[in-house]
C-alpha cells in the first residue's frame, strides 16, 4: 500500500513507480532523473571536489544498478513527452533533442555536463549553470539528495516542453526539485518516490512551495 500526500496542485506517492504509474492517467510529460547504476549514492560524493569538503549523504544502494529496460520503455512512453536525465546510460531511440546541462565544473572528477534524452521535436539545447562544489549558480543549496538537480536546471527543462503540457510527472522524484520547479511554472505535478527519507523531504519542500502564493503568481 503506497502513501499519498496532496498539496494543492501536487500529488505525491510513496511506493514503486511502475505499480503506481500504471494506475495514473492524464500526465502530459515525464520529467525525471532515474538511477543510472553508477553507485553515485554509495558515498562517492563525500570524497570529491577540491574547493571544500563535500557533504556526506551516507552510503545507499538505490543507484547500484540501473532500472530495467522494460521499466525505462514504460516510463518514456507513459506520456506524450519525456525528458529523462541519464538517457546516455540506457538504450534509447534516436532523438534530435538532447538537453545538455554544462555545469562549468572546474577541476574535479565530476562530469563536465549531464545529458537528458528527450522525444521533443527540436534541436539540441544547452544550459550553462554553475554547479561546482561551493560555487553554485544563485547560491542554491545542494539539498537533501546526493544527485539533486538545481532548481534552475529543472525549470529550464520544463520550459522546453510545449506550453500545453499542464501536468508533469517525476516517477523518480527524490527530494522533489522537479515538483517545486513545475509548481513555480504554474503546472500540476505528480511525484513518485520509494525511499521514505527522500519522500518526506519532497513533501516538506512541495508543501512549502504550495503555500507560497506570491511566488507562484510571479511565474504564471
Amino acid at each position: 500500500m503506497s502513501r499519498v500526500e496532496q498539496f494543492r496542485d501536487a500529488t505525491l506517492y510513496l511506493g514503486d513507480c511502475q505499480e503506481i504509474l500504471s494506475n495514473i492517467e492524464g500526465i502530459d510529460a515525464i520529467v525525471t532523473d532515474p538511477p543510472y547504476g553508477i553507485k553515485e549514492a554509495a558515498g562517492k560524493n563525500a570524497s570529491r571536489g577540491h574547493l571544500a569538503v563535500a557533504k556526506d549523504y551516507g552510503n545507499d544502494e538505490w543507484d547500484n544498478i540501473p532500472i530495467s529496460d522494460d521499466l525505462m520503455i514504460f516510463i518514456r512512453t507513459k506520456a506524450k513527452y519525456s525528458i529523462i536525465f541519464g538517457g546516455n546510460y540506457y538504450s534509447m531511440p534516436p532523438t534530435s533533442c538532447w538537453l545538455v546541462w554544462d555545469k562549468l565544473n572546474g577541476k574535479n572528477d565530476f562530469a563536465d555536463c549531464e545529458l537528458a534524452w528527450t522525444n521533443l521535436k527540436k534541436a539540441v539545447r544547452r544550459l550553462q549553470f554553475m554547479w561546482n562544489g561551493m560555487l553554485r549558480e544563485n547560491k542554491e543549496p545542494r539539498g537533501d539528495h546526493p544527485t539533486q538537480k538545481p532548481m534552475g536546471v529543472m525549470v529550464w527543462c520544463i520550459q522546453q516542453l510545449p506550453e500545453n503540457c499542464t501536468t508533469i510527472c517525476d516517477p523518480f522524484m527524490g527530494s522533489g526539485t522537479t515538483g517545486v520547479s513545475a509548481l513555480r511554472l504554474g503546472k500540476k505535478f505528480v511525484g513518485i518516490e520509494k525511499e521514505i527519507k527522500y519522500f518526506d523531504a519532497a513533501c516538506k519542500r512541495i508543501e512549502n512551495e504550495s503555500k507560497n502564493d506570491g511566488l507562484l503568481r510571479m511565474f504564471r
